[in-house]
This record gives structure tokens, C-alpha cells and sequence, in this order.
């Protein structure tokens, strides 16, 4: 006789595990320990946008369709991004790290979860208006290869342009945003030589390790996205990552006081979402 499934425990919940075991299994994907809520929202988003009625459907349907695991992940890893998202932080950066960085011979900075490319393209006009763009390079990375393969493309929407010129001019812009976009084709995108600075790649804090030492990492709201333990493999790869006197930046809901590097950081602005690494 099989014993009556705790009350605790709904099919749902069971169909979820089975979910990302079969997702980890047959792809490598491994979401089993993201925040249960984060993925629980995330997954309900797939099966509306996939017509579908249970986690089985939608499990089903990512193990048997190639393009249906592609957009499983990009669900859920990508995140809406803008040009010079938050303007005050990009201000701060501007004025309070760009001077320390110009006396580095060489700057490597790295945008973890980079989605569909705003911020590296965002930091890649930074550096060309602070003078750092020859010696500085970009590496932007995320763990889904269809939000690398959309950055790379650098295509905008073309109804959030106003709104990227606004935050442009409140992040300090020397000059103005439609000299990095070009205007050609279809819809706008960003200008081919802003990405002369920058590396796309695939990388997952989840399983990969560090791959170079950077002066700046971005590293901005995806570690609440996290379950405590793996939140703290993440941590740990962005400190060995991180060189000594380099730039930690964070999202405005996170803080180095949950790090488990925290008396390695001082903070490094007025903003509380920069940090420096002083050990």
C-alpha cells in the first residue's frame, strides 16, 4: 500500500522538482537551488506563455523541444533591463570610480547576468566618455545563450528610447545617447563600436568557477534570486574573481553585510551598492 503524501507537500511542488531534476539532467541547467519563490513565479510565467495548463506539460515540452528548453531559460534568468538603469548609480560610478580607475594600466570589468546587454553597453559608454575605453574590456555573461545571443544583436525598443535618454543625462552623459545608436535597418540598435570593448559569453555562477581577475564586477539583482547556500557559492566566486582594490556593485536590494566576505569590502561612495575590496 503506498502511504498518503504529506499534507505539506502539493503535486505542484512535486512536479517542480521533478522539473528541474529532468531540466539538470538532460540539459546541465541547474535551477534546484534557486529561491523557491523566484522559481515558483518564473515557472508559472512559462506555462502561460506556453499555453500550458501543469509543470508536467511544460516539462514535457522543454525535454523534447530544443527551443522550448532555450526559452525555459531565458525565462527564467532574464531580467528587464534598461539603458542606465538607475542613473544615480551609473553617476556615482562616473564620479567616484572612474578617477580611481584611470590610474589602472589595465581595467577588466565583468557584468554577471548580463541579460539582453544594457548595462555593459551602458558601462561601455562610461568608459569612452571617462577616456578608458582602450585600455579597459568589458566581459558580459550570462548563463542563457539566447540572452547572449540578443545582447550581442544590441537591439533597443524603440518606445524606450526617451526614457534611456533621460536617464542618460541624469547619469552625468557628456555627450548625447543617439551618438552610440545607429539607425539603420529595422529597429535601433546600439553602436557596433561599443562592442569592440565588450566579451559575450556564456557563464553560470551556479556551476562555473572564476575565469580572470577584474577590477569592477556588476553584478546587480541576481543573488536574491538565490536559495542561502547557493547565494553563497555565487559570493564566493565573485570574491576570488575580484582583484584587491577592485569595485563590487551590487543592486539596490542587496547588501555586503550579507556576504560572507563582508570585512573584505569597504564601502567606496556615497552609494551604498559600491563596494571596495580592501582584503
Amino acid at each position: 500500500m503506498i502511504a498518503p503524501l504529506p499534507s505539506s507537500v502539493s503535486v505542484a511542488d512535486i512536479e517542480l522538482q521533478l522539473l528541474l531534476e529532468g531540466v539538470n539532467r538532460f540539459s546541465g541547467y541547474d535551477f534546484r537551488d534557486y529561491a523557491p519563490a523566484f522559481v515558483k513565479r518564473r515557472v508559472a510565467e512559462r506555462m502561460r506563455a506556453e499555453g500550458l495548463r501543469t509543470i508536467s506539460a511544460l516539462q514535457e515540452r522543454v525535454l523534447h523541444d530544443g527551443e522550448a528548453l532555450d526559452r525555459f531559460v531565458f525565462g527564467l534568468t532574464s531580467r528587464s533591463g534598461e539603458l542606465f538603469d538607475e542613473p544615480s548609480l551609473f553617476a556615482e560610478l562616473r564620479n567616484a570610480i572612474a578617477p580611481m580607475l584611470r590610474t589602472f594600466p589595465l581595467i577588466r570589468a565583468w557584468v554577471v547576468g548580463c541579460g539582453r546587454g544594457e548595462e555593459a553597453y551602458s558601462l561601455a559608454i562610461l568608459f569612452r566618455e571617462e577616456g578608458l575605453s582602450r585600455r579597459a574590456r568589458i566581459y558580459a555573461t550570462d548563463v542563457s545563450a539566447t540572452a547572449i545571443a540578443c545582447a550581442k544583436e544590441g537591439k533597443i525598443h524603440a518606445e524606450t528610447l526617451d526614457g534611456a535618454f533621460r536617464r542618460y543625462r541624469e547619469a552625468g552623459g557628456k555627450s548625447s545617447l543617439e551618438d552610440y545608436i545607429s539607425f539603420d535597418g529595422e529597429a535601433p540598435s546600439m553602436d557596433a563600436r561599443l562592442r569592440e570593448n565588450i566579451v559575450f559569453s556564456t557563464h553560470s555562477l551556479v556551476s562555473d568557477g572564476s575565469f580572470n581577475e577584474f577590477h569592477v564586477i556588476v553584478c546587480r539583482e541576481l543573488l536574491p534570486q538565490f536559495n542561502k547556500a547557493l547565494a553563497y557559492r555565487a559570493h564566493q566566486v565573485i570574491f576570488d574573481s575580484l582583484t584587491r582594490g577592485g569595485y563590487l556593485v551590487l543592486g539596490p536590494s542587496e547588501s555586503i553585510r550579507l556576504a560572507p566576505h563582508q570585512r573584505c569590502f569597504e564601502r567606496a561612495s556615497q552609494n551604498e551598492q559600491i563596494h571596495r575590496r580592501i582584503r
